[in-house]
């Protein structure tokens, strides 16, 4: 029975759109209770077994609870769209670009990725010889990209988005993926201010000496200073319409299953008592409506800006799971006592369409 711990391993690296089955729930379950194997329990002393008052009430509120509290998976999906901002402050080594957000993400639309467009403007030839005697090897700056988000107190903080390389002796347009950024801002609540990103460039800190200075020469195009038809820093927003994309909520039970069922949730009942580990030891629930995520998802056209690593086709995937609150009898000093205890991520809330490997957006910190 020890090998059980192993299953559960299994169970936290399976796919999130894979079925639920007694296995893992055994496995989840004796990862909670720290056990390596299913406990030996006598059924008469069991059926004596009386659940106390306090440990009903227990149960009850985290059943209650668990249906409010939800768990969120991976996303992903895709479209194009541009917004020019305008600028607020330009320095040599600093800039702060700011974008209205407002009404440019469509209702309905789930956001794929962002990506910011920055012009980097020549050096002076003059300026490239005098660098190239002290630095032949060819010098580089850190550019950073950062999300700035001004709190009501009027204090400020910052988030690391997107941090590349660039070549001094370069020209043109670069591309940083700002995705989180446009997350974080989609999490605030309220009426939203404009979104802040701040772009520093730095002194690559393991370049030769000689080059130290380089990276004051790495200018980039501000917002509203330019003439006429000069590039300005753009943000693109890749989206999705879920309507197309998206899941369709709840399958239909009147309509079978076919290979071009669109993504759904689907019932599944989980009968915990014809389990047979699961007698003598889980006295609450009897079973439980699990569901599970069916069907397919339409692939989005075109090429992302970035390409993430290992990033597979769109899936039909729990993207919001609960828990499962449980009674069960405990053996202690060689008497038995009822315990509750909850297992994470045992019944699908909602089911999405996601690509496997998607990065899951951070939460916004206080």
């Amino acid at each position: 029975m020890r090998l059980w711990v192993f299953c559960w391993a299994l169970w936290a690296m399976a796919s999130p759109g894979a079925p639920l089955t007694g296995e893992q729930i055994l496995g989840s379950l004796l990862q909670q209770l720290h056990l390596s194997e299913v406990p030996v329990l006598d059924q008469a002393e069991v059926e004596q077994l009386v659940t106390p008052a306090h440990v009903r009430a227990q149960y009850v509120a985290l059943l209650r609870g668990s249906h409010q509290a939800h768990s969120r998976g991976k996303r992903f999906s895709q479209h194009f769209r541009e917004v020019a901002g305008r600028s607020l402050v330009s320095e040599a080594s600093t800039y702060l670009l700011v974008f209205g957000m407002e009404q440019r993400l469509p209702a309905h639309h789930e956001l794929v990725q962002a990506a910011l467009r920055l012009f980097q403007e020549p050096v002076a030839k003059a300026a490239l010889r005098k660098l190239e005697r002290l630095s032949p090897r060819g010098a580089r700056a850190r550019v950073t990209v950062e999300w700035l988000r001004v709190r009501a107190d009027g204090s400020n903080r910052t988030a690391l988005v997107d941090s590349r390389l660039v070549s001094v002796h370069e020209s043109g347009w670069k591309t940083f993926d700002v995705t989180e950024a446009v997350n974080f801002w989609q999490q605030l609540s309220g009426p939203r201010p404009p979104l802040l990103l701040q772009v520093s460039v730095q002194r690559e800190h393991l370049g030769p000496p000689q080059a130290s200075g380089a990276h004051r020469l790495v200018r980039f195009a501000a917002q509203g200073q330019g003439a006429p038809g000069r590039p300005e820093p753009q943000l693109e927003l890749h989206t999705l319409d879920l309507k197309d994309y998206g899941a369709q909520g709840n399958c239909d039970p009147e309509t079978p299953m076919s290979g071009g069922t669109r993504c759904c949730r689907q019932e599944k009942y989980i009968d915990l008592q014809g389990l047979k580990w699961a007698e003598n030891w889980v006295l609450e629930p009897p079973g439980f409506l699990a569901y599970e995520c069916v069907g397919t998802c339409l692939q989005p056209p075109g090429p992302l800006t970035f390409k993430w690593p290992f990033l597979g086709p769109r899936q039909c995937i729990a993207s919001e799971t609960t828990s499962l609150p449980m009674i069960v009898s405990i053996k202690e000093g060689g008497r038995l006592r009822p315990q509750v205890v909850s297992l994470p991520n045992m019944r699908v809330q909602k089911c999405s369409c996601a690509s496997d490997g998607a990065p899951v957006p951070r939460k916004l910190e206080p």
